[in-house]
């Protein structure tokens, strides 16, 4: 199998992945006990039951509520296809301008947390893994932080640092009264606003891959290729070289696999610093039970993820030897 090849069976894998995982995002919101147009009706004061079934009625043909499940998938898809992901029962808004807001802020946090953490959790795992001393001292540690709940180290973070210190704000990505610009001012106080929610994801995440690292490395140092290249009289730099660039590729592979939970992690600390992101959109539209935000918001989560697996994998089958021989010998 040529690489050429390789890469129609991923497209073909990833397509059906997203349709079968967009297809769920859309049912489950729907198979949720409860109505989203009496949750917003009965938020209402005053009106009388009359009153409450004309708006009922209304407000269901005016979303499409009140057709049958098969019409309605059917007007998501044709809508989807549009880039139209529909109108948002809670903000009254489009759901696609909701999302762009939100999406910034999410990036914000994200990217750098996993860049930043794969790199230094992988450097300090092949530390452990090299030198027993500094190993026995600072694997409990990776051992603590990669087995605490994200949304639980970030309360900790707010509690501590933002409560009782007063180090740093630990509500919302800016202060109430300044409007986002390019300015100084806004800046470092978008900054200050971002450490809180960065380190809660950065520190967990740090702890995942040192271990992942310390063990590829442990496993590395003892192949025969090295034991070979020991008695071949090579430097210990040179043997710990070779170690490292194959224990990297597992941990390649682990990133794609981590994504997920990483995303879910992100979801949980903008909702517990209330960080204006796709998490807290999320929160609030699973209160009110607004489908097409719901549905919009799952739907971005799906698509970068799939997409990051997607690069994940074409890049291993690139960088990995043993995978470039498979696919050009079959």
């Amino acid at each position: 199998m040529g690489f050429k090849q390789y890469l129609k069976r991923k497209i073909v894998v990833y397509f059906l992945t997203f349709i079968f995982a967009v297809t769920l995002n859309w049912l489950l919101p729907r198979l949720m006990p409860g109505n989203p147009i009496e949750i917003m009706i009965n938020s209402a004061l005053g009106l009388s039951p009359q009153e409450r079934e004309t708006l009922l009625q209304f407000y269901e043909e005016l979303y499409g509520l009140n057709k049958p499940l098969y019409v309605q998938f059917i007007s998501f898809w044709k809508s989807l296809l549009t880039g139209n992901l529909g109108y948002s029962i809670l903000y009254r808004a489009p759901v696609s301008d909701l999302i762009k807001h939100a999406l910034p802020y999410d990036i914000a946090i994200l990217f750098p947390a996993i860049v930043l953490s794969w790199i230094i959790g992988n450097w300090l795992g092949a530390l452990a893994g090299k030198n027993k001393k500094y190993d026995r001292y600072v694997m409990p540690l990776f051992y603590f932080l990669a087995s605490i709940p994200y949304f639980w180290f970030a309360m900790l973070l707010v509690y501590v640092i933002g409560v009782k210190l007063g180090w740093l704000p630990y509500q919302g990505a800016y202060s109430p009264d300044l409007v986002p610009s390019f300015s100084l001012m806004f800046v470092v106080d978008f900054l200050k606003h971002w450490i809180l929610p960065f380190l809660s994801l950065f520190i967990v995440m740090i702890g995942s891959w040192a271990i992942g690292m310390r063990n590829m490395i442990i496993y590395e140092l003892e192949a025969d290729y090295v034991r070979y290249l020991e008695a071949l009289g090579a430097s210990e730099k040179l043997m710990t070289k070779h170690a490292y660039r194959n224990a990297i590729l597992p941990q390649i592979t682990g990133l794609a696999l981590q994504l997920g939970l990483m995303v879910a992690g992100a979801i949980a600390t903008e909702i517990v610093f209330n960080y204006p992101g796709v998490g807290v959109l999320l929160m609030r539209a699973a209160l009110s039970q607004d489908y097409f935000l719901l549905q919009g918001g799952f739907l971005m989560i799906v698509i970068a993820v799939l997409v990051a697996n997607f690069v994940i994998d074409i890049v291993y089958a690139l960088i990995d030897p043993r995978v470039r021989v498979s696919y050009t010998e079959g």
